[in-house]
């Protein structure tokens, strides 16, 4: 086999595709040839070069049939799902009320699946199956002070990840991907100042926070034929994680 990433011929849906890591996403799959259709809940006046963009509430199930439906009606099929919509705001658990909480369990657990199965259902159907990839995150693997129904919404993300390529299997793979920190457009609002930003960046392995195409590479990856035993898999993207609180301390008191 060609060791070569080429995704020509293939379409793919980006959810959330239009802004920050979903952006990168689209734009690296759009590079590496696929026919790239992003969603938001708002129309766009940037589209990423290349791709087409459609409105839809995911959390909607009649929308994204509607949206799975003009694909597959325009482009004769839909190859690739990427699960990327999601996010939630700051808000420690004792003061989120109840109907935030099902908002954010809503958008990043259960229109995950909502979009999944309106994909699988045409997947299923064709020869050569499909691939969908789950943006998941690392707050799905450690404590996620602040954000806790996000964070126990991305952990049923890797769970739920595990179970439809069990079910969906032979002819859909299903993967997810925990990622870490990452620059957006958004990086200021949720970590500071640049000298913030630095701080924090110091704390990460690698030395600095991912690339939104970054990211997107390794979508590329799991939805191509190289990776075509790949099923049920969590790939972790952090730059290595996060080192433990504990050796901060130490190295400080030790300077």
């Amino acid at each position: 086999m060609t060791l070569a990433l080429d995704l020509s011929g293939r379409v793919a849906l980006v959810t959330g595709g239009s802004r920050g890591i979903g952006r990168g996403i689209a734009a690296v799959l759009v590079e590496a040839g696929a026919t790239v259709v992003t969603c938001g809940r708002s129309p766009v006046d940037d589209p990423v070069a290349g791709t087409e963009h459609q409105t839809c509430d995911v959390r909607d199930p009649g929308a994204v049939q509607a949206l799975v439906a003009g694909i597959v009606e325009t482009h004769g099929r839909l190859d690739v799902l990427v699960n990327n919509a999601g996010g939630a705001p700051y808000a420690l658990a004792a003061d989120s009320s109840s109907r935030l909480d099902d908002k954010i369990l809503g958008l990043n657990l259960s229109a995950v699946l909502t979009v999944s199965k309106a994909a699988n259902a045409v997947m299923q159907q064709q020869p050569d199956g499909g691939a969908i990839v789950n943006i998941s995150s690392v707050s799905a693997l450690r404590p996620s002070p602040g954000t806790a129904s996000y964070g126990a919404a991305k952990a049923g993300v890797d769970s739920l990840t595990k179970t439809l390529a069990v079910e969906w299997g032979p002819r859909v793979r299903v993967n997810s991907i925990d990622v870490g920190l990452c620059r957006t457009e958004l990086t200021a609002d949720h970590y500071g100042d640049d000298a913030t930003v630095a701080a924090v960046e110091a704390t990460i392995p690698l030395g600095r926070m991912a690339e939104p195409e970054e990211v997107g590479r390794v979508v590329a990856f799991l939805t191509s034929d190289l990776a075509s035993y790949v099923s049920g898999a969590t790939v972790a993207c952090h730059g290595g994680g996060e080192p433990p609180v504990f050796l901060h301390v130490v190295t400080k008191e030790n300077q």
